[in-house]
């Protein structure tokens, strides 16, 4: 994915009258209903604002637009026409430019608001007007927004001649669906490291050739998901039973229910998919 994306922490000197606003009441995104589809509001003139910051320009086919984020109160309620929907159930409905930017103006806002006190000396924090932090004016400290990197691995097995992979079921997800394995990278350790450990960890396997993938932000609430593949190289499947429900491996012709496409969990997926079929056509 590619954003057509300028970020930047300077706002124009004067609010511009076409601009696109990320407008949050909690974690929830304010947006024009359009039937299927939704829309982002052009103005926050009807809205008392508790906090806003500027992200930057989105590059368009007639001009750049300049964005912003923003929070009102909980007890908000929206226009006619508007609704505040979470970020998960607008997949579908809002395009990807601006699903992704508001991701990150989720994040903005969320910093902001966790972030307003020094957590050394309790001071109020200020914001910095040249890059995205704040720093306390007391004791000097600077913080900067979260971001908490966790890999994610499709793991690939030959098997009696036919491609595998590997698809395990958490056992806190609502939904009856598979994916790939996923975890947080602990302090200290490299991305290939945190490969290894989280599927030795989750169900007991060892592995061989690790490669980078892809990435892609998640703001459930602020992970970089660092996407690998690796092979199988020993060991029988023994279940991480605290996190992990089930897993097993697939073949293209029995995948389960699988995630959203907008995750790189599936593009994960897809692409094995993909490969299995190339070579069958060769």
């Amino acid at each position: 994915m590619k954003l057509p994306f300028i970020p930047s922490v300077t706002s124009p000197t004067e609010t511009p009258d076409a601009a696109f606003w990320f407008i949050f009441r909690g974690s929830d995104l304010l947006v024009v209903e359009n039937g299927e589809t939704a829309e982002l509001p052009a103005s926050s003139e009807d809205f008392t604002l508790l906090r806003q910051h500027y992200l930057g320009k989105l590059e368009e086919e007639t001009a750049d637009i300049h964005c912003y984020a923003a929070e009102v109160d909980r007890e908000t309620q929206p226009p006619a026409g508007m609704q505040f929907v979470g970020l998960r159930q607008l997949f579908t409905r809002l395009s990807n430019n601006y699903l992704w930017l508001a991701g990150r103006a989720v994040q903005i806002i969320d910093w902001d608001r966790t972030h307003q006190f020094c957590s050394r000396c309790a001071t109020p924090n200020e914001i910095l007007d040249y890059e995205r932090a704040k720093k306390c004016p007391n004791c000097g400290l600077t913080t900067y927004p979260r971001i908490s990197p966790a890999i994610i691995v499709r793991v690939d097995r030959m098997i009696d001649g036919v491609p595998h992979l590997l698809l395990a079921r958490n056992g806190r997800w609502q939904r009856d669906f598979y994916s790939v394995l996923a975890g947080f990278v602990e302090p200290g350790e490299t991305l290939e490291d945190c490969v290894h450990r989280e599927v030795f960890e989750e169900v007991g396997l060892h592995l061989k050739k690790v490669r980078y993938f892809g990435s892609q932000p998640w703001p459930f609430p602020n992970s970089l998901m660092v996407g690998f593949t690796a092979e199988y190289a020993s060991g029988d499947i023994v279940l991480e039973e605290e996190e992990i429900a089930d897993a097993k491996w697939f073949t293209v012709d029995n995948l389960p229910n699988l995630p959203t496409k907008m995750s790189i969990a599936r593009r994960l997926v897809d692409a094995f998919v993909e490969e299995v079929e190339r070579e069958r056509d060769a």
